[in-house]
């Protein structure tokens, strides 16, 4: 945990303000706006950047995959500019519950992954590229990417430890806890060897 410096209030603002930022689903809206229909009814319904990919959109994807990024990196840089490290950390989280249960979409929302790297990075770059690197080398030997987003996350804590980042432990084991409940169902098609790969 990082030294706990600031006021009650202001880190109540700050977790406010990051959840909103958070809640804004950009998939949904980069669909409707470019007339791809609703994303809520296209595939899995899931409001990231891979169901968009789904549309045929490239472009479209991509940018949903750096917004949500965003988000959670945004969240944590302009708080720990403008108040402190303990305050960064809260906008970390509080931007990622903002994307999983977003206020915009009657709190259903997103997995998580994108928010949860770009909070990484801001928080400390090593470690996000740590992540980023797991994510990219189970995906590209098993071509599915839940499961590369599972394997990513449980390797964060590790990340964090191996990089002199202890203070970040106790975040990351929150959010990859989150992140593996919102791969409940994708957890029950990997045991059933039912999860779609890549491209498919």
């Amino acid at each position: 945990m990082p030294l706990l410096e600031t006021p009650l209030p202001i880190m109540a603002l700050v977790a406010i303000l990051a959840y909103l930022l958070g809640s804004v689903p950009f998939g949904v809206v980069i669909t409707r706006a470019l007339g791809l229909g609703d994303l809520r009814t296209i595939g899995s319904g899931n409001i990231g950047a891979t169901n968009v990919l789904r549309t045929g959109n490239k472009r479209a994807a991509a940018a949903t995959l750096i917004l949500d990024a965003a988000k959670g990196a945004v969240a944590v840089l302009m708080a720990r500019w403008l108040v402190a490290e303990d305050a960064a950390q809260l906008a970390g989280l509080a931007a990622f519950v903002g994307h999983l249960w977003p206020v915009w979409l009657r709190f259903r929302g997103g997995k998580g992954v994108a928010t949860f790297i770009g909070t990484l990075l801001a928080l400390s770059w090593p470690v996000g590229l740590g992540v980023c690197a797991v994510w990219a080398a189970v995906a590209y030997v098993f071509r599915i990417s839940s499961l590369a987003a599972l394997i990513a996350a449980a390797s964060s804590t590790m990340w964090m430890l191996g990089f002199g980042q202890g203070q970040m432990a106790v975040l990351g084991l929150v959010l990859t806890l989150l992140i593996y409940q919102r791969h409940n169902a994708n957890l029950k098609r990997l045991r059933a060897g039912t999860e779609p790969k890549i491209g498919a």
